[in-house]
C-alpha cells in the first residue's frame, strides 16, 4: 500500500493496526519525494536478525547445514542438562 504523508496523519492508528494484522509494508509519501516506510515491529525485527545474521561471516552457512542434519543428531530436550 502506498500512501501520502496528510492521508497517513489521519489514518494513523489504523495503519498501525493494518500493518501488525497483515504484516503489510506502508509506504508514506510526501511532495518532496522522501518517503518512509511504515511496518510492524515483529517484520523490523526480523530483518535486523537477518542482517545480524548475514553480517557475521559463514554464519549463515552453520545454520543451514544444521538445519538439514537428520533429526537424530540432536539431544532431546528432556537430554539437555544444564
Amino acid at each position: 500500500m502506498i500512501i501520502n504523508i496528510t492521508n497517513a496523519r489521519k489514518e494513523l492508528y489504523h495503519l498501525v493496526e493494518e500493518v501488525n494484522k497483515n504484516q503489510e509494508v506502508i509506504t508514506i509519501t510526501n511532495a518532496k519525494g522522501s518517503n518512509a516506510v511504515l511496518m510492524s515491529e515483529e517484520n523490523w525485527k526480523a530483518i535486523q536478525e537477518s542482517l545480524y545474521i548475514n553480517s557475521v561471516p559463514g554464519y549463515a552457512e552453520s545454520l543451514l547445514e544444521l538445519a538439514n542434519l537428520p533429526k537424530d543428531q540432536f539431544l532431546t530436550e528432556d537430554e539437555v542438562t544444564l
